[in-house]
């Protein structure tokens, strides 16, 4: 066949080669004008296909308009002269063995929304606004830079009772999201996957749509529309995304061309026992460069400032969740998945090379050495690393009667021993308030006061540590029941003091994190954080430092992990100087009694926890307070 301008033999050879890095351009559903005709190219990899076709609207789903195969790539192609934008299409699969499969288009920009399942032709086109933002942004996204991150389910995030109850678009998120966070402070806007899913109750964990954001709220350019607003106040948007299986759904990639072909054949490796899905084949060149391409795709056309990987441990390790004998050793007889170890890297290394200025996340729950380290030394390259055991330990820690924490401070400094191992960010998500877990507030032990002073003591330790911060939706304010994605935040809520009190102490949380360099500065550094009080368990107090790139620039942190004030706690500082308090938990205005240091503290020359001053506080009733040098 002539081949159309769009599609190149370096295409073909990069796309069989496992390097294509923007196969969006090239394959699927493309609108474009040849020798004077308008209408669609199609294009699809159904390497081991009969013969493709395409079905849609403007054919009566029947028959099909013929592709033709290109080379011997695999791929089929062709133009249907006066398809338009809008019109609805699948691809026509005859299997060898004389079946018919209707599939979506994997490489689709829009589809219909579920529970239909055809895709859309549709464009790319957009006027963006946030050149300011974009050019800036590399100052945004730093390892030394203050990053808290709000994660936000856009379905269940706020809905509107007096039409169905239904969710908002992309559009009205913008008018109603990006104010509320900017109030409280947030430096960026975590979006749970928002690509295409059959099933709303995955989340969005469960793609089939890689290259297409879900139709439930709106056009492509609606959510474009969305991330440029935020950039234009100065909010970055993270995305997630989801390369660690796919759900098996008709329609999507399973099965695609009547074989295995963006999965495993042995179920051992492609079939996902916790998630009822299927495992994408990392070992296969043209799979590789199907996910090289999405995760950019996102980057560069939808200018998003970061992908958090999702089931990133669920990559690494052949015998996840699996039991003895239902798993595929590698190569040399262990447990590593090779072939995602070598994708994932090859993953970063393509999306900081296409956006040096952006953030990697990896979502990965085990001891995995050198996640967020390059490459070249051995790591896998991402930016970041969730802490999943700062987690874990942290919210144990909180869950127990202040009575018997004191026996188990270890839960609280054991992070110590690795924090500087990777580059961590601190989670509080979505997982952690779902499936009877109950909310962040409910975990909480004691009556409702002392739930809220836990939570705002746990927040404040949170934001206090090394490490950015992220935040699922609802724990802001205190949501006392647990995150059900069917429905909307409990807004109401924020109407009673105590509750809006809450909001108000993370807002300066915010605040206090972006103000105070020692806070963010030295974040992955062991200078930024260094222990002044970890075995005082009769107490259950600890204090730490956290120190900024100058000299003199530090800040006191002391934590009261049990409701009994403690006058003139003393504890020893690095300078002889009167230390002031700017932050307490404990403050009326947060909702607490009131227990504060109003008068700067007096140092006095007494060593105490290897330092030369020392000074002396009132230590508020489950409260953590911050004290800072005056010069």
């Amino acid at each position: 066949m002539n081949l159309p301008s769009i599609f190149g033999p370096q295409d073909l050879h990069l796309f069989n080669e496992g390097t294509h890095r923007r196969l969006w351009q090239k394959l699927g559903a493309h609108l474009l004008q040849i020798d004077g005709t308008w209408g669609t190219h199609f294009s699809v990899w159904a390497p081991n296909a009969e013969a493709v076709g395409v079905i849609g609207d403007f054919n009566g789903w029947s028959g099909g308009y013929p592709l033709s195969p290109v080379h011997s790539s695999g791929v089929w192609a062709g133009f249907v002269p006066g398809v338009g934008k809008g019109t609805l299409y699948k691809y026509r699969i005859q299997t060898r063995d004389g079946h018919h499969l209707e599939k979506a288009d994997p490489f689709g920009f829009f589809h219909e929304t579920p529970p239909r399942t055809a895709s859309v032709v549709w464009d790319l086109e957009y006027a963006w606004n946030d050149q300011t933002w974009m050019t800036q942004r590399h100052k945004a996204n730093a390892l030394g830079a203050p990053m808290s991150i709000y994660e936000v389910h856009v379905g269940s995030w706020m809905r509107v009772p007096e039409e169905g109850f239904r969710s908002l678009s992309y559009g009205e998120l913008a008018e109603r999201l990006i104010p509320y966070v900017k109030a409280l402070g947030f430096t960026h806007i975590e979006l749970m996957p928002v690509m295409e899913h059959p099933f709303f109750g995955s989340w969005g964990y469960q793609v089939t749509g890689y290259f297409a954001p879900t139709s439930r709220y709106g056009t492509p350019q609606d959510l474009m529309a969305f991330i440029d607003r935020c950039h234009q106040e100065g909010i970055g948007v993270i995305l997630d995304w989801v390369p660690s299986h796919f759900p098996t759904d008709g329609h999507g990639l399973g099965h695609f061309d009547g074989t295995h072909l963006y999965e495993h054949e042995d179920p051992r490796q492609g079939f996902h026992p916790d998630w009822q899905s299927a495992i994408f084949n990392y070992g296969r060149n043209e799979v590789r460069s199907f996910l090289t391409s999405s995760a950019i795709f996102w980057l560069k056309v939808f200018h998003a400032d970061g992908l958090r990987v999702d089931g990133v441990a669920s990559m690494l390790y052949l015998d996840y969740s699996r039991n003895e004998g239902d798993w595929v050793p590698n190569r040399y007889g262990g447990r590593e998945n090779i072939d995602a170890i070598e994708m994932l890297r090859q993953l970063n290394r393509a999306c900081y090379a296409e956006c040096p200025d952006i953030q990697m996340i990896a979502e990965e729950s085990t001891a995995w050495g050198g996640v967020s380290r390059p490459p070249e030394v051995g790591g896998l390259g991402f930016g970041l690393k969730w802490d999943m055991g700062w987690m874990h330990d942290t919210l144990k820690y909180f869950a127990r009667d202040p009575i018997h924490r004191g026996y188990h401070q270890n839960e609280l400094t054991f992070r110590g021993v690795y924090y500087l191992n990777e580059n961590f960010a601190l989670p509080l998500s979505h997982d952690e308030v779902v499936h009877g877990k109950g909310s962040l507030v409910a975990k909480m032990p004691g009556d409702d006061w002392q739930k809220l002073a836990n939570l705002r003591l746990l927040l404040g330790y949170m934001w206090t540590l090394s490490g950015k911060k992220l935040l699922f939706m609802g724990a802001e304010f205190a949501q006392w029941s647990e995150w059900n994605h069917d429905g909307s935040l409990d807004w109401h809520l924020t109407a009673f003091p105590r509750h809006s009190q809450v909001q108000r102490f993370l807002a300066r949380l915010n605040e206090l994190y972006q103000s105070e360099p020692s806070l963010y500065e030295l974040e992955f550094e062991a200078d930024g954080f260094s222990w002044v009080r970890l075995h005082d368990a009769t107490n259950a107090v600890l204090a730490y430092l956290r120190r900024g790139k100058r000299q003199d620039d530090w800040l006191l942190v002391v934590i009261n992990a049990t409701p009994v004030i403690r006058p003139g706690y003393k504890l020893g500082v690095p300078l002889g100087v009167q230390w002031r308090e700017i932050l307490n938990s404990d403050s009326t205005e947060f909702g607490g009694s009131g227990v504060m240091n109003p008068w700067p503290l007096t140092t006095t020359r007494e060593p105490m926890d290897g330092r030369e001053y020392s000074v002396a506080p009132t230590l508020p009733p489950l409260g953590i307070t911050v004290f800072k040098p005056e010069h």
